[in-house]
């Protein structure tokens, strides 16, 4: 059974998510403050944790990154679930570590799609996922759909789920060019009409700050100017 972790000090918040989710079929655990769900999330290691930002003492962006220095717990899935909702605070999210960013008040059904969406990126969605495809490589990157190793010639990188899923898909893609609105559709499943596109650039640098020697200067994820980005030798925009 899938297991998610719910850290919040909104209690009333905390019983409405975990009732919802469990009439979907999920284990659900919860913490009401930061520490509480560090250990946890140590000791019952989740498929996926939702978080809260504004907590006492112990706050989401730090419980984010204790969470990624984990070796255990740095692939597992984070949806920061807060008040917080300028474009700003969405990137400075995913900056520090989050896979998505979801504004209080928010639907149900919105909630529950962005878990899926979340749960399916890890390999861990509902039964009858399709088969991981072998080793993918450009140059000397290479990436294991299968362990969710990747290495950058001898060195082992590691990814957050958001940047391991927009690798493979470039990837997978070599040679073709994506713009920000196609990636946020295809890799993160975002609507057609999201406005999230900032977003992209910052999964972008965060990702070429781990693969490339010189982040400033990429060799493997480039910029093709007035189109998107491309991983590969040939561009067919």
């Amino acid at each position: 059974m899938t297991r998610i972790l719910i850290i919040d000090d909104e209690q009333d918040l905390v019983w409405a998510v975990r009732y919802a989710l469990a009439d979907e079929g999920y284990e659900v655990l919860t913490a009401s403050n930061g520490a509480e769900g560090i250990a946890v999330a140590y000791q019952s290691h989740p498929d996926l944790v939702i978080l809260d930002i504004v907590m006492p003492h112990v706050d989401g962006i730090q419980v984010c990154h204790t969470l990624r220095r984990d070796q255990k717990l740095a692939s597992v899935p984070i949806l920061f679930l807060t008040k917080r909702s300028s474009i700003e605070d969405r990137i400075n999210g995913l900056n520090d570590g989050a896979d998505d960013y979801l504004v209080k008040p928010f639907d149900f059904g919105e909630l529950k799609a962005r878990i899926c969406a979340l749960l399916r990126r890890s390999g861990q969605g509902r039964p009858g996922t399709v088969a991981l495809a072998a080793q993918l490589a450009y140059r000397d990157l290479s990436l294991d759909p299968r362990t969710h190793k990747v290495t950058v010639g001898e060195r082992a990188v590691l990814l957050t789920p958001a940047e391991f899923d927009l690798l493979r898909h470039m990837l997978i893609h070599q040679g073709q060019v994506f713009s920000s609105e196609q990636l946020l559709v295809q890799v993160w499943h975002y609507p057609h009409d999201s406005r999230d596109q900032g977003l992209v650039r910052w999964h972008v640098m965060n990702l070429r700050a781990k693969i490339e020697p010189n982040p400033g200067k990429p060799m493997y994820l480039r910029t093709m100017p007035r189109h998107g980005y491309i991983l590969g030798d040939t561009a067919h925009p």
